[in-house]
């Protein structure tokens, strides 16, 4: 078996309280398709929340434990499964029933006894929509310039992990990085140059910064930042360190800087415990840290790293 070309199809979640149903819909999905299959409203959440969202969801209606209209109700509350298709196939065939559907975010409503071939049919065609749709939301949130993550992805990510700071109780860091003298290096390269040098960077900091759930974004110009879940400031000041390194060891050449003969990084670094019941304690105030803190580091003479954290309630 090809197990890449096996883990590139799309995931259907077939929920059917009837055996026969899942066994006839699973057999006609296989060849194209990665199927699970769930006997309830609530198994079906479950499989949801541990192993993530599907891309189409094949839902019945009639079902003991939580109804299709429920499931489909909750499915769309939550930020992280409310974009996945969900097509209802059920018995309830009257036009209020199938309204009703429509209307909580379901995409498609097909009457039971159903013909498979227009259920395939249907199907591939939310899929394919699915796949455009992925598509096109995976490249607004990219940076033009340098394909990494833009401003609107880093904003996303920076509240997704703060929210979940707060309900781990782990740290999270933060690093705001600088080109340092970028003007001069435009003025005087040409904006060519300026550009591929943006580009070479990028790739240096992704690269360098390969943990999966951390996250290196243009944040606009010549500032980038790195987003660093699960990390006390000891950690993330050895990551700061060896991206400002990676950088200068990277020997662009910058006759016009007054730093170094090479591009080197500024960086400033903010590390917290999200934390509820502080009124300066939100994803703005850690920004606002790190963004001090790298003026601190252009103050300092450029090409450091300088760090604040709560727990000291200083920079160093």
């Amino acid at each position: 078996m090809n197990t890449t070309a096996t883990a590139s199809k799309p995931i259907i979640l077939i929920v059917d309280d009837t055996p026969t149903n899942i066994q006839v819909l699973a057999e006609a999905l296989r060849a194209d398709y990665r199927v699970k299959v769930a006997g309830g409203g609530k198994v079906a959440l479950d499989i949801i929340a541990k192993q993530g969202p599907p891309d189409l969801i094949l839902l019945d209606v009639m079902m003991p434990d939580m109804d299709g209209y429920e499931i489909c109700r909750r499915l769309k509350q939550n930020p992280a499964t409310q974009n996945v298709p969900v097509i209802f196939v059920t018995a309830r065939s009257d036009t209020l029933d199938e309204e009703l559907g429509l209307r909580l975010g379901a995409v498609d409503y097909i009457a039971k006894p159903f013909h498979l071939p227009i259920v395939m049919a249907r199907v591939r065609n939310h899929i394919a929509l699915k796949i455009k749709t992925d598509l096109l939301e995976a490249h607004a949130l990219l940076d033009g310039l340098t394909n990494i993550p833009n401003r609107r992805r880093f904003d996303q990510q920076l509240d997704i992990e703060w929210k979940r700071g707060l309900r781990s109780g782990e740290p999270l860091s933060l690093l705001m990085l600088d080109i340092d003298h970028f003007k001069a290096y435009n003025d005087n390269h040409g904006h060519g140059a300026g550009d591929d040098c943006l580009r070479k960077i990028a790739a240096a900091l992704a690269a360098t910064a390969v943990r999966p759930g951390d996250l290196v974004a243009r944040y606009g110009g010549e500032e980038f930042v790195v987003l660093l879940p699960d990390t006390d400031e000891d950690g993330a000041l050895q990551i700061a360190e060896r991206l400002r390194s990676h950088v200068e060891t990277l020997q662009i050449p910058h006759g016009h800087s007054a730093t170094a003969a090479c591009v080197t990084l500024s960086v400033g670094l903010a590390s917290a415990v999200p934390l509820s019941n502080l009124s300066n304690n939100s994803p703005a105030s850690l920004l606002d840290k790190a963004d001090k803190m790298l003026y601190r580091s252009k103050q300092a003479g450029r090409n450091g790293v300088s760090c604040w954290s709560r727990d000291s309630g200083s920079a160093s």
